[in-house]
């Protein structure tokens, strides 16, 4: 029982962290930061950064690293104006060319890091360089801006169903997706019961499951009372729940983590590691495409310095979220809760009218005291 509750204490520790800086700053704000608005606001300036976290995780639970994803998200969100405005405003056609320009993206980086054998490191830092200079012939380096306000709704525009009031909606589909969410962490404790792998205490399953679906709850709730859901919102709650599924319940999913577990011991038992490497990296080229379109709908217009320093928030949202700076670990709820912790610095900090200079710093601490608290578990575990 203390084996596994050790185990899961970062996952315990990151829920309780967020709570608690969320509460700080509300104190320090005269809790402005815990209005229906300023929550909607929250997760719409975060949301490109917690779509890029999701694909993230995958990528640093087998091992490697992706630098490249803040340039193709100016890369591929240039594509998607681009070609929105090209085809007199077709939604279908743009979202399509950008998703194929993030899956050849990834494809590309993937074949040289998984069967070329190129260190991802080297890999997606001459990508990082290489699609920020093609950003920049594709936009010949000045904002593309939208043709119209449709394009911009991805970001900005809420669920307004013709059968339901949108604030009514808002609270449904809260409790849908936490019962979903519930339902999905059953099946995979009793899959991993039935293994023989370490469950948590029904008692402790149970806290943790209800904690969650209150956060949840409460965040739906917040929704219901300003203008319904964010469509960013379901884009959003719809990876998370295929992702988690995809990582819990599939040979692809126990893959990725068998991988970055002990590579060698995974092609071994007859995983094709080069080729679920390869299919981790195209999965982070198309989230970095949506994350891309997001924020190109979210600014109204692509631009050339699109995405700088996205890599680093994304990467620092894993390693907040619970994942292993040695890989095999890590989880996407816990990769968007590190996404959120990070939203809520930088949201907090701006309530209180600091700079961005001293949210950069505070931001590096957080990072370097997550990653030196997973090494510190490593070694006691070891």
């Amino acid at each position: 029982m203390f084996k596994i509750i050790k185990q899961n204490q970062k996952h315990f520790s990151m829920y309780m962290v967020l709570l608690l800086i969320f509460t700080a700053f509300g104190f320090m704000t005269d809790f402005v930061n815990f209005t229906p608005r300023n929550i909607t606001n929250l997760v719409i300036q975060n949301s490109y950064i917690l779509v890029l976290a999701i694909g993230m995780v995958l990528v640093i639970i087998t091992g490697k690293i992706d630098l490249s994803v803040g340039a193709t998200v100016a890369f591929t969100g240039a594509m998607a104006a681009i070609v929105y405005n090209a085809t007199n405003g077709s939604m279908l056609l743009s979202m399509g060319a950008c998703l194929l320009a993030g899956a050849a993206i990834g494809a590309f980086q993937g074949y040289w890091i998984s069967y070329l054998k190129v260190p991802a490191f080297i890999v997606t830092l001459a990508g990082m360089l290489g699609f920020r200079g093609l950003t920049y012939v594709l936009t010949s380096i000045k904002p593309v801006g939208l043709m119209d306000d449709n394009f911009k709704k991805i970001a900005s525009g809420f669920i307004e169903p013709s059968f339901m009031d949108g604030k009514v909606l808002a609270l449904v589909v809260g409790i849908v997706f936490l019962v979903i969410m519930v339902v999905m962490d059953v099946q995979n404790r009793k899959t991993r019961s039935r293994l023989g792998f370490d469950v948590l205490p029904m008692s402790l399953f149970i806290v943790k499951n209800v904690f969650i679906s209150g956060i949840i709850f409460w965040v739906f709730h917040k929704f219901s009372l300003d203008r319904g859901i964010p469509i960013v919102i379901v884009i959003i709650g719809l990876l998370v729940i295929a992702f988690t599924f995809m990582m819990n319940n599939t040979v692809f999913g126990r893959s990725i983590y068998a991988i970055g577990g002990n590579a060698k011991s995974a092609k071994l038992s007859g995983i094709n590691a080069e080729r679920v490497e390869f299919l981790v990296f195209v999965i982070m080229g198309v989230m970095a495409a949506i994350s891309g379109m997001i924020f190109t709908a979210y600014m109204n217009q692509a631009m050339p310095q699109a995405g700088n320093m996205f890599e680093l928030d994304a990467i620092s949202s894993v390693f907040i979220g619970g994942a292993s700076a040695t890989g095999g670990v890590g989880t996407i709820l816990g990769s968007v809760i590190g996404g959120l912790v990070m939203g809520v610095i930088n949201n907090g900090m701006s309530l209180m009218n600091m700079g961005a200079e001293y949210q950069l710093v505070v931001k590096a601490m957080v990072l370097l005291i997550a990653v030196w608290y997973d090494l510190q578990n490593n070694k006691k575990s070891a």
